[in-house]
């Protein structure tokens, strides 16, 4: 017979990989949906909006980082894009927890954490193309990074900062263990 802390742990276990399993979920289906605008140097991956959950909680790390590696393993660039592209979004998830729990989820700070993807993918990304396609190193990274930029900083932080002011409650829960 299970105590009740056993039963809490279990509950909370339980939670997280669900969690884990929707984002990745979310984000694999989303990416390879909109598969034409999600890979190759000029790329405008929509589920990279899913990163800045990483700002007001850290346990969406994992299912953001499987998400990726499976969408990019199942991507055109396959194998590859998973070894490479895998470690840049965790590096950059990272990072964007890191900033939001330095700035106390502050508005400036959400918009701070957006830089980290550009930076990151950008350069992982960016290189890993002009080794796979031969592209122009420096136009390649830059094409990346605008592409990220674009996603998550100019339509991402709006996009949160509308359903922060709008669902607060309702958010306030889903960022609840």
């Amino acid at each position: 017979m299970q105590n009740n802390n056993e039963e809490i742990d279990m509950n909370i276990t339980t939670k997280i990989i669900v969690k884990t399993a929707a984002i990745a979920a979310i984000y694999t289906v989303v990416t390879l949906g909109l598969a034409f605008m999600s890979y190759g140097n000029i790329q405008f991956r929509v589920s990279e909006i899913m990163t800045l959950l990483a700002f007001f909680d850290p346990i969406y790390i994992g299912g953001l980082t499987l998400g990726c590696f499976l969408a990019n393993l199942l991507g055109p660039n396959g194998l590859p894009d998973a070894l490479m592209g895998t470690p840049a979004t965790f590096i950059s998830v990272v990072a964007i927890a890191i900033t939001g729990k330095i700035t106390k989820q502050s508005k400036i700070g959400l918009v701070i954490a957006s830089l980290w993807p550009t930076i990151f993918n950008g350069l992982i990304i960016g290189y890993l193309l002009y080794k796979m396609f031969n592209l122009p190193l420096l136009l390649t990274i830059g094409q990346v990074a605008l592409g990220e930029f674009v996603v998550i900083t100019l339509v991402g932080v709006p996009l949160f900062m509308i359903l922060l002011n709008k669902y607060k409650n309702f958010l306030t829960l889903l960022f609840k263990n």
